[in-house]
């Protein structure tokens, strides 16, 4: 059988949940947002392509508009793409099937899938992850803090702030919309809700949060611990928050806390620059993932798409 013909296009209902997710928990570029657990909660809907028995595999979340399925990435689910990391020759065929079978996609890779130049009808743009490991000591990490990260730490340490580890979802979420900055999808928390409440129930999430010394919650962070990944999944501060600085705080107290331990802390990158600073503040440094589209829309459609 030639390679072409041992990639399979699998609806949902037919994956194979086992080797799925066993071929996601060996790949060297597992990520988290690629588990079936996961997938389930973060899109309605999605199907697969798998090359072979199960030996390479992508999700495929699909969404239905004007009578046309296309491909977008879902909320919460940084990275997805190809796993585990392919062989360029692979990478073609999963690409060139995506081209031919959908007329739109919208999708992010990972971090170990690299953009095929030779296909043109696929504009790969490269985004920003953010990385820091913490098998150092405190004192060598926070060594690379910005000046500016330095400042706002130490402003924080002198307003009797507390941590609380393993608040509440209800608390969290209520905190979340009373507190969102821009404007998110009507589903948005319900997904959040989901996907918190089954990593604290399998134990490897966490929200922790930032009280004020009139015991205000200010800020909070969900934490995704999957195997040596600590990934910063979601946060969120109140305006007083951001005055007291308690996002430095926090992330500062997790990091002496995780000083040591062979973990790398995700915090997942944005687009939106000063976040970007943000993250580099605490030192860590890029790492680049690809976002991957095809249009291949109607005129009227692909104007609109652009």
């Amino acid at each position: 059988m030639s390679e072409k013909n041992k990639l399979q296009y699998i609806k949902h209902k037919d994956i194979d949940y086992d080797k799925w997710n066993h071929c996601i928990d060996e790949a060297i570029n597992c990520r988290v947002y690629a588990y079936t657990w996961q997938l389930d909660r973060a899109a309605p809907k999605w199907d697969a392509l798998v090359f072979g028995d199960y030996e390479y595999i992508m999700p495929l979340p699909i969404r239905r508009k004007f009578g046309i399925n296309y491909l977008y990435q879902p909320l919460y689910s940084q990275q997805l793409g190809i796993f585990p990391m392919p062989k360029p020759g692979i990478s073609k065929l999963f690409f060139q099937y995506l081209i031919e079978h959908f007329r739109y996609a919208q999708l992010n890779l990972n971090s170990a899938n690299l953009p095929d130049k030779k296909i043109s009808d696929i504009i790969f743009t490269p985004r920003k992850n953010y990385l820091l490991p913490l098998a150092q000591t405190y004192k060598s990490i926070s060594g690379f803090y910005s000046t500016n990260a330095k400042r706002n730490i130490t402003k924080a340490n002198k307003q009797k702030l507390n941590i609380v580890e393993g608040i509440r979802l209800e608390t969290y979420l209520e905190f979340k919309s009373k507190n969102i900055q821009t404007k998110v999808p009507g589903n948005s928390l319900a997904i959040l809700k989901n996907v918190v409440a089954y990593g604290q129930y399998k134990g490897f999430g966490e929200i922790d949060g930032v009280y004020s010394a009139d015991n205000e919650l200010c800020a909070a962070v969900y934490f995704c611990r999957w195997k040596d990944r600590v990934i910063y999944f979601n946060a969120v501060s109140s305006k007083k928050g951001k005055e007291l600085r308690a996002m430095y705080f926090l992330l500062d107290s997790f990091i002496r806390k995780n000083a040591g331990k062979n973990l790398t802390l995700d915090f997942e990158g944005s687009v939106i620059p000063g976040i970007a600073r943000f993250f580099e503040g605490f030192g860590a440094t890029p790492e680049t993932y690809f976002q991957l589209k095809i249009n291949r829309l109607p005129l009227p459609l692909k104007w609109i798409k652009r």
